[in-house]
């Protein structure tokens, strides 16, 4: 039998990582079918694909009919679903919230999907001052709901949830593919990684990580802004003055 829900995306951990830890954590099968289906999906007149998207991921729900893409609401009705959301409109809003950051992230630390390349220059401009304002937006929302470094989540839930494993998502696989970063983020949200490495160290996240690292290795976006961001990173973590 086939799976319910169907993910497009490229072989590598980026945007639709958020999806998977999400179905991992609930033990949902799902299919990859890979790059060609996904190129066929968005090579399609806008007519002819099932709903008119620019860019993976691409989710399929089998069961509901329903096509959906941009990560955000992949991730969003995944977690409904999967009863992963909090289920009040504050946190359910505040749990879209986290998802929208850690998109924003990724965004920033690829320079938009690769519009410009980094540099030394552009980098320790960056590192120094919205990537350490991103962690601290983090920390300090954790703080505001009583996470601490061994206990607690994100948002206040009594079990971890969307923000947690979306936080997870974003974090753990940063310091997997780009371990350069871990310590800037240990500085400045350590209780935020402590809870990313918790949900992360969960026996079903742990095997996806595991499959995804025998796979993939260490790709994280690829192409050429991922160069870019490994050649600024082997620079920028020599220097004694670094951020």
């Amino acid at each position: 039998m086939s799976s319910r829900f169907t993910l497009y995306y490229w072989p590598i951990p980026f945007r639709a990582q958020f999806a998977r830890y999400l179905l991992a954590y609930r033990g949902v099968e799902w299919e990859e079918p890979g790059m060609d289906a996904l190129i066929e999906l968005y090579q399609a007149p806008i007519n002819e694909q099932p709903m008119p998207f620019m860019a993976a991921p691409f989710l399929h729900d089998a069961e509901a009919d329903l096509w959906l893409s941009q990560a955000p609401a992949i991730t969003s009705y995944l977690g409904g679903h999967l009863q992963l959301m909090p289920g009040t409109p504050e946190k359910d809003a505040l749990t879209l919230k986290v998802i929208c950051d850690c998109i924003d992230v990724l965004q920033e630390l690829t320079l938009n999907c690769g519009a410009a390349m980094w540099d030394d220059d552009n980098w320790a401009e960056f590192v120094g001052s919205r990537f350490v304002r991103w962690l601290e937006i983090f920390e300090v929302l954790g703080a505001h709901h009583g996470l601490k470094a061994d206990d607690g989540t994100l948002l206040g839930t009594s079990e971890p949830g969307v923000a947690d494993l979306v936080c997870a998502a974003l974090w753990v696989t940063i310091c997997d593919k780009l371990p350069e970063l871990e310590g800037l983020i240990a500085e400045h949200a350590p209780n935020t990684l402590a809870l990313s490495k918790r949900m992360g160290a969960l026996p079903q996240i742990a095997s996806l990580r595991a499959e995804q690292q025998k796979n993939w290795g260490n790709l994280w976006c690829e192409g050429e802004i991922e160069k870019s961001l490994r050649t600024v990173l082997a620079n920028w973590e020599h220097k004694p003055d670094r951020a």
